[in-house]
């Protein structure tokens, strides 16, 4: 399999674990982008463009980032924030008068970004032609009792955390999540980078979809915690039902859900678009920073951490991003980011100015830390070592 692609020297192992990950964890097509310093450093590309097709991958293909983009929305609120226009230690309900029914009173904009509002589950799920809609989703939330006391206790809000983001946005701004990112982020950044997919750009992604991951070398695979796996297997568990607040869960290649905008889990990027995201971050790139060092130090000092009611693992959170740990290894103990369930992967590490952005069309079982990403991450920590 040929990778496309340049890297600059020293990060050659990236190259190699690249190539790797066709030859020994089944990729199909997939793209990495590594920034350094606000300057791109690896750059590569390879296999197909479709998850089951033969149409080759292209330097600009676009692929669904899934959870990876909850931290380009996370970035909103805390713009926001910098703005002076949203107060993160104040109530949901000062912007969103209607989420305070059923004890939520004391659910703060904090709590939505460090995953302590109790919300993540919807009681009646919505089909997947009622999530399109960008009212029901939030009006869902605003009707759903919280199932811990918000603020005591932290677990993972797969699909709710993005009604919950994108109605604060609108409540402040009038527009919605999707339009700032085009406007505020993408737009200035020049980024391949979109929650809602326009028209003019569908042609550019590939259809992804689930794949399995070869057996290892002599046949050991490493199997999830019991915990873990009663807990996907069990239709009542907090994990099920988080997982569930969408009822079948929508087609992820469908032009209509594509081009709807859900700040948890349909951002649509390059892998260049993702990285250079997070690079604008930690520093300048081609003269624009989306945020204020001070808002960088806040949005990864730990807010959350230990068992997550969700994922039944040990996680931790800053303000909207996840950060390195065991369920997640990123970089280094600074870094933060966020991945999507089954591969993609985006991340920044302010000690080295890495900039890190993955993704795929074959989507795995991994939730929070797929071998593939994981190769390439080791790879940059390898080549920054030196």
């Amino acid at each position: 399999m040929d990778v496309n692609g340049t890297v600059a020297e020293g990060f050659e192992p990236v190259r190699d674990a690249f190539a790797a990950n066709y030859e020994t964890l089944g990729e199909r097509g997939a793209a990495v982008a590594v920034y350094q310093g606000g300057r791109r450093v690896v750059d590569l590309w390879g296999g197909t463009r479709d998850v089951d097709g033969d149409a080759p991958w292209e330097h600009d293909t676009a692929q669904i980032m899934r959870s990876a983009t909850k931290g380009i929305a996370a970035a909103v609120p805390l713009m926001l924030a910098e703005r002076g226009k949203l107060d993160l230690d104040a109530p949901v309900g000062a912007y969103w008068p209607e989420f305070k029914a059923h004890g939520k009173e004391r659910v703060l904009v904090r709590h939505v970004l460090n995953h302590r509002a109790g919300l993540p589950v919807l009681d009646h799920p919505l089909t997947p032609q009622e999530a399109l809609d960008p009212r029901r989703g939030p009006e869902a939330v605003a009707a759903q009792a919280p199932v811990w006391e918000p603020g005591t206790a932290h677990g993972y809000h797969p699909l709710t955390y993005g009604w919950l983001v994108d109605e604060l946005v609108r409540r402040v701004t009038g527009g919605r999540t999707g339009e700032w990112i085009a406007s505020e982020i993408a737009g200035p950044l020049g980024l391949d980078l979109w929650l809602g997919l326009p028209g003019s750009q569908a042609a550019r992604v590939g259809r992804a979809g689930r794949t399995e991951a070869p057996e290892p070398s002599g046949g050991l695979r490493v199997r999830p915690k019991r915990s873990v796996t009663e807990a996907y297997d069990d239709p009542s568990s907090l994990t099920r039902r988080a997982f569930a607040a969408i009822t079948p869960f929508p087609d992820q290649n469908d032009p209509a859900y594509r081009a709807a905008a859900l700040p948890a889990t349909n951002g649509i990027a390059t892998a260049d678009g993702l990285a250079r995201f997070y690079a604008s971050l930690i520093g300048e790139v081609d003269g624009v920073r989306l945020l204020a060092q001070e808002t960088v130090e806040s949005a990864r000092a730990e807010e959350s951490a230990g068992p997550d009611r969700t994922l039944v693992v040990n996680t931790r959170f800053g303000l909207g991003y996840m950060l390195h740990g065991s369920a997640s290894p990123l970089l280094g103990p600074g870094s933060f980011g966020h991945p999507g369930r089954g591969g993609p992967l985006g991340f920044a590490d302010p000690a080295t100015g890495i900039a890190f952005g993955y993704v795929t069309n074959g989507f795995r079982k991994t939730v929070t830390a797929d071998p593939r990403a994981q190769a390439l991450v080791r790879a940059v920590r390898k080549a920054v070592a030196g």
